[in-house]
């Protein structure tokens, strides 16, 4: 593999342009959920926001420090979280991790944009960073659940 042309591949331009336009980046005011998580290795941190009615996220917001492809997996999650309920996003986060650990399939609609990460499957050192945004996310569901009754 060579590192340069490979790096290149890796941070194409359709990652960087996801990585500059992440929506939701507001933090909610007295969110129902909210979860901060890091990655030890790199140090990037996303904090999701969530608000939920009748087993919906009906509110997100998020507040993300990472690298390009965290940023990136971070706009696909705001710009599709709206509307989901737990379970989707659950299977959200496992075709995530399937396709970056297990060679699995592009994760499904609506999260299948996602597939622009394809290229970091064999850059295990950046999966913590992808995968910070949708776990996260499933962690602020379950506090707000916690508070409201199940999403």
């Amino acid at each position: 593999m060579s590192t340069e042309t490979d790096l290149i591949k890796l941070y194409s331009g359709r990652i960087l342009a996801l990585a500059a336009d992440i929506p939701h980046t507001a933090r909610l005011e007295n969110p129902m959920g909210s979860s901060k998580k890091r990655s030890p290795l790199c140090g990037s941190t996303v904090t999701v926001d969530v608000d939920v009615e009748d087993g919906r996220v009906v509110r997100f917001g998020q507040d993300v420090k990472a690298c390009a492809l965290g940023q990136a997996a971070a706009s696909v999650l705001g710009a599709n979280i709206i509307g989901r309920g737990r379970g989707e996003i659950q299977t959200a986060r496992d075709e995530l991790h399937a396709m970056l650990k297990r060679e699995g399939p592009v994760p499904s609609a609506p999260f299948q944009g996602w597939e622009v990460l394809e290229p970091a499957k064999s850059y295990k050192n950046r999966h913590a960073s992808i995968m910070l945004a949708v776990e996260a996310a499933l962690e602020a569901v379950d506090a707000a659940e916690a508070v409201s009754g199940p999403v």
